[in-house]
């Protein structure tokens, strides 16, 4: 990010963020120090496949992106080399931050904010270790088609059993 920005990129970079954060249920703060370019890629090619964003930004232009969201709490974690990682599902930015950070120890998580509440690096990876909604979707389908598919297999149990009955007996009659 260039460091010599005149007044309305720095605007413009505001309200962009500004935006981002009210379209979003989870704000995840790391530090980043360390990190080279191909790491970085690598990070939001990650984001970017599960619909979320890393950034990293200027912690004065994030502070005043801060108020009017749901993050104004999170102020506070903008020190040093900060980065972002952010989604509109509260667990995607979670998950990919908290398992890249596994993989690659400069990343550091420092804490967060999820609806509106400030949240420390333990509970954003407590989040990261909760199921997604596609996860919770898939098991109370399951639950929901598990009833179903156990009575048809009860109700074709007695017929099979009706038919292995009688192929014995056609057996021993023979």
């Amino acid at each position: 990010m260039e460091f010599n920005l005149d007044r309305s990129k720095k605007e413009n970079i505001v309200s962009s963020l500004k935006n981002d954060f009210k379209e979003s249920n989870l704000l995840v703060v790391t530090h980043y120090s360390g990190l080279n370019v191909s790491e970085l890629e690598d990070l939001r090619a990650k984001m970017r496949e599960v619909n979320a964003k890393f950034k990293v930004t200027k912690n004065r232009l994030t502070k005043l992106a801060l108020p009017g969201t749901s993050f104004e709490n999170v102020s506070e974690l903008f020190t040093g080399p900060t980065a972002i990682a952010y989604s509109e599902d509260p667990l995607v930015a979670a998950k990919v931050a908290v398992n890249f950070s596994k993989e690659n120890k400069k990343l550091i998580i420092l804490g967060g904010s999820y609806e509106g509440k400030l949240i420390d690096d333990k509970e954003v990876k407590f989040l990261a270790s909760l199921p997604s909604l596609d996860e919770i979707r898939g098991k109370l389908v399951g639950v929901i088609m598990a009833p179903g598919s156990k009575i048809a297999s009860l109700l074709q149990e007695p017929a099979s059993k009706l038919v292995r009955t009688f192929g014995a007996y056609a057996k021993k009659t023979t």
